[in-house]
C-alpha cells in the first residue's frame, strides 16, 4: 500500500484507541496508558538503574509531561486491545509467534497484521461463526489450484466447527485462510522458489502483489473473490495452451498419437523430388494418394514430394524439436520411424509445470509491442498492436555462458557500433592470444587505448566488427543485448548456442523496420553503414523479453518440445518437487517472526548441469560480492560493452550482400 511498517502500526494504533474510547459509556474515562520503554522511568535494565537515567557524566534530563506529545523519532507502542472479543481474539493471534503457515515471510505476517489493525482487527472471512460468500468462494479455488500447476495442499482451509467456536478458534481460521489467499497469490506471480540458486543468469523482475492489497481486494470480491484470486495466475496464450494440455493430461483425455511408420534410408528429399517412398509418407501424414487435377492440370504423381507432403514433413519436425525445413533428411526419417507414443503422464505433467512456472517470470501484462526471445527455440518474435509481425533466427550464449532471462526495455540502436572488449573476455581469452602473437590485437583490428593507467582494448566499427553493422540496446546488469554479425554463416546452423551471452539476429535490418519508428527504414539506414557510429532512440521504450521455454503447444494444439539447452527444467523439477533430488532451491528463503536470519546448510549438492559446471567468471566485474548481478542502474556495464563471440569460426566466403 505504499505505507511504511511504523506508519502503518501508528495509523492502526490511532483507529483503534478511537474505537474503544467511542465504545467506552463514560467519555471522561482516561485513556490507555502507552507507555515506552524507552523513556518509561519506572522500567529498569538489567544492571537495576532506571532505564531513562542519564549516563554517569551527563545532566539528567526531566522527563517530559504527560500533556507533552511523544517526540516524532519514538517507536510507535503496540495498539490496545480492542473491545470487541472477537476482534480481540484476532489482535492476540497475530500478536503470538507462532506461525500462520509456514511458507509465510516476517514481511508478509507484518503486512497482515497491517491490514487487519486498518479494519480495528474484525474478521472478513467469517461472520456469526460461518464462512462468507466470499471466503467460500476463495477456499474453492484453493482447492482448485492444481489445475494452475500448483499444489492444494500447500494453501489449506481450515474447517470451522457446526457448534462451539471459541473466539480464538475463529481468529486462527481467520488469520490462516489470509496467509493462504496471500501465498497463493505471491506463488501464481513465480514466487515459489529461488530463482537465484537456479541460476545467477535468471533474474526477472517478478510482480509479487502485496498482501496487504491483495487481502483487500479478494475479501471484498463476495462470490467472484476466487475469480479474483485465480486472476493472479498468468494470462497469456501461451501460458493458457499449457493449462489446457495439463487438464487433459490429468483427465486421460489426450488422443493416441499417429503410428509410426518405417521410412527405408534413401537421399534427401527436398520439394519437387519424385520418390517411391513418397506414398508412406502420405499415408503416415494422412494425406490424399495424390494431389486432385484440375482443368489446366493432371492429378499429381503419388510419389512426388508436393507441398503437401513437404507441409506434414515441416509439422512433424517442429514437433519433435527437430530443424523445420521441410526437407525429409536422415535425422527425420529416423524420427519418424520410433515409436510415437505419448510420454509418460508424470514427465509430460512435470514438463508442462515447469513452463507454466516460466510464464510466471514474465509481467503479467507483456505489452501491446514487444519482442520475444525463446532461447532454446533459437528465435526471435517481433509483436506489434498485439500481432506478431517479424520472426527471426537467433545466435545465444553457449553452454558455459547461458544468455540470461530477464526482461527489459528497449531504448535505442547504433549503428556502425565500436565494441569495447569486456574485462572478463580481455582476460581469460584475449591477453592469452595476445601472449602467442604480439599482432594478435593489429591482425584482427583492434585497437589498444591506454587511459588514466588502463589499459583496453577497443574495435572500430567496419565490416569485421563483433557486432555488425547494428545493436539494439536495452540496459540491463547483464551487459547483454540484441545485434548483428560479421559470422552470417553461422545461422545454417540447427544448434545455435554460440555467443558468450548476447542474442545475434539473423536479419538485424529487416528485424530493425519492426522495432524502430518507420522514418528508420531498412534501406536508410543501410545508407549509414561505413559513415560513422549513429544512435537512433525509439520514440517509445519497447519490452524485450528473453524467456526459456522447452514445452510449448503449437497453433494446431500439439506438444512442442526443444532441448533443455542449460539443463534448467531438472533443477526447476527438483525445486518445485516434481522429482526427488537435493538442490537448494526448493523453497525462498522466509524468515520465522522473532527469528534470526536463515542461514541455509548446503545438503549434498545436486549435479550440475554443463550451463553452471563449465562456467568461467565472464561477468565478475559486473557483479556484487556474493557472485549475483547487481540490481542498480550505477551497477550496469557501459553500454558499449558486451560479449560477443570473436573465436567462433571464420565464414569461409564473404557475401557481396549486407548479410
Amino acid at each position: 500500500m505504499g505505507v511504511s511498517r511504523s506508519a502503518a502500526v501508528a495509523l492502526s494504533a490511532l483507529l483503534t484507541a478511537a474505537t474503544a474510547h467511542a465504545q467506552t459509556p463514560d467519555s471522561t474515562a482516561t485513556p490507555p496508558v502507552v507507555r515506552n520503554a524507552a523513556v518509561d522511568p519506572g522500567a529498569t535494565v538489567p544492571d537495576g538503574k532506571p532505564q531513562g537515567a542519564a549516563p554517569v557524566g551527563e545532566a539528567q534530563k526531566p522527563a517530559p509531561s504527560p500533556e507533552a506529545p511523544a517526540p516524532a523519532a519514538e517507536a510507535p507502542a503496540p495498539p490496545p486491545v480492542p473491545s470487541d472479543p472477537q476482534s480481540a481474539a484476532v489482535a492476540a493471534r497475530l500478536s503470538d509467534a507462532a506461525p500462520l503457515l509456514p511458507r509465510l515471510s516476517t514481511k508478509e505476517r507484518e503486512a497482515i497484521q497491517a491490514f487487519y489493525a486498518l479494519g480495528a482487527f474484525k474478521p472478513v472471512w467469517i461472520v456469526d461463526g460461518a464462512y462468507t460468500p466470499a471466503a467460500k468462494s476463495v477456499a474453492a479455488r484453493l482447492a482448485a489450484s492444481g489445475e494452475d500447476g500448483l499444489t492444494a495442499s500447500a494453501y489449506p482451509v481450515p474447517v470451522l466447527g457446526t457448534q462451539g467456536v471459541s473466539e480464538a478458534q475463529i481468529a486462527d481460521a481467520e488469520l490462516k485462510l489470509s496467509a493462504a489467499v496471500v501465498l497463493y497469490a505471491r506463488d501464481a506471480r513465480g514466487g515459489r522458489i529461488n530463482l537465484a540458486a537456479l541460476s545467477r543468469l535468471i533474474t526477472p523482475v517478478l510482480d509479487i502483489p502485496a498482501p496487504d492489497a491483495v487481502l483487500g481486494r479478494i475479501a471484498s470480491g463476495g462470490s467472484g473473490a476466487g475469480a479474483l484470486l485465480q486472476g493472479y495466475n498468468p494470462s497469456q496464450p501461451g501460458y493458457l495452451a499449457l493449462k489446457a494440455r495439463l487438464a487433459t493430461l490429468r483427465g486421460h483425455g489426450h488422443t493416441p498419437e499417429a503410428p509410426s511408420v518405417q521410412i527405408p534410408p534413401g537421399a534427401v528429399l527436398t520439394l519437387g523430388m519424385s520418390d517411391p517412398r513418397v506414398p508412406a509418407l502420405r499415408t503416415r501424414f494422412g494425406l490424399e494418394s495424390r494431389t486432385a487435377g484440375t482443368l489446366d492440370a493432371a492429378p499429381g504423381d503419388p510419389e512426388t514430394y508436393d507441398a503437401r507432403v513437404a507441409a506434414a514433413v515441416t509439422k512433424f519436425q517442429r514437433g519433435r524439436g527437430l530443424p523445420a525445413t521441410g526437407t525429409l533428411t536422415a535425422q527425420t526419417v529416423a524420427a519418424l520411424s520410433r515409436p510415437d507414443s505419448p510420454a509418460r503422464t508424470d514427465e509430460g505433467e512435470a514438463a508442462l509445470i515447469v513452463n507454466m512456472e516460466r510464464w510466471r517470470w514474465l509481467p503479467s501484462d507483456l505489452g501491446r509491442d514487444y519482442v520475444m526471445v525463446n532461447i532454446p527455440e533459437f528465435r526471435v518474435r517481433v509483436v506489434r498492436d498485439g500481432r506478431q509481425r517479424d520472426e527471426a533466427r537467433v545466435i545465444v550464449g553457449k553452454t558455459e555462458s547461458p544468455t540470461p532471462i530477464f526482461s527489459g526495455m528497449m531504448e535505442y540502436a547504433v549503428v556502425n557500433p565500436s565494441w569495447n572488449v569486456p574485462p572478463s573476455i580481455l582476460k581469460n581469452e584475449f591477453l592469452p592470444g595476445l601472449a602467442r602473437d604480439p599482432n594478435y590485437a593489429a591482425r584482427r583490428g583492434y585497437e589498444v587505448v591506454y587511459r588514466n593507467g588502463n589499459v583496453s582494448v577497443r574495435q572500430p566499427p567496419g565490416e569485421r566488427n563483433a557486432l555488425g553493422f547494428i545493436k539494439f540496446m536495452f540496459p540491463n546488469n547483464h551487459a547483454v543485448y540484441l545485434h548483428d554479425t560479421p559470422n552470417r554463416s553461422l545461422f545454417s546452423s540447427a544448434h545455435r548456442a554460440l555467443s558468450h551471452g548476447c542474442v545475434r539476429v539473423e536479419d538485424p535490418f529487416r528485424f530493425a523496420d519492426a522495432v524502430l519508428p518507420d522514418a528508420w527504414s531498412s534501406e536508410r539506414l543501410k545508407k549509414l553503414i561505413g559513415k560513422g557510429e549513429r544512435q537512433i532512440r525509439l520514440p517509445e521504450k519497447l519490452p524485450v523479453h528473453l524467456a526459456y521455454f522447452t514445452t510449448s503447444i503449437d497453433e494446431t494444439g500439439r506438444v512442442q518440445t526443444l532441448p533443455d539447452l542449460y539443463g534448467y527444467d531438472a533443477r526447476m523439477k527438483i525445486a518445485l518437487g516434481l522429482s526427488p533430488g537435493s538442490l537448494l532451491v526448493a523453497k525462498a528463503p522466509v524468515k520465522a517472526p522473532g527469528a534470526k536470519p536463515v542461514t541455509a546448510t548446503r545438503p549434498v549438492p545436486a549435479p550440475k548441469p554443463v550451463a553452471e559446471a563449465r562456467r568461467r567468471p565472464l561477468r565478475d566485474a559486473y557483479s556484487n560480492g556474493d557472485g549475483l548481478p547487481t540490481r542498480t542502474s550505477a551497477a550496469r556495464a557501459p553500454a558499449d560493452f558486451g560479449d560477443p563471440d570473436l573465436w567462433t569460426p571464420r565464414p569461409g566466403r564473404t557475401s557481396n550482400g549486407w548479410w
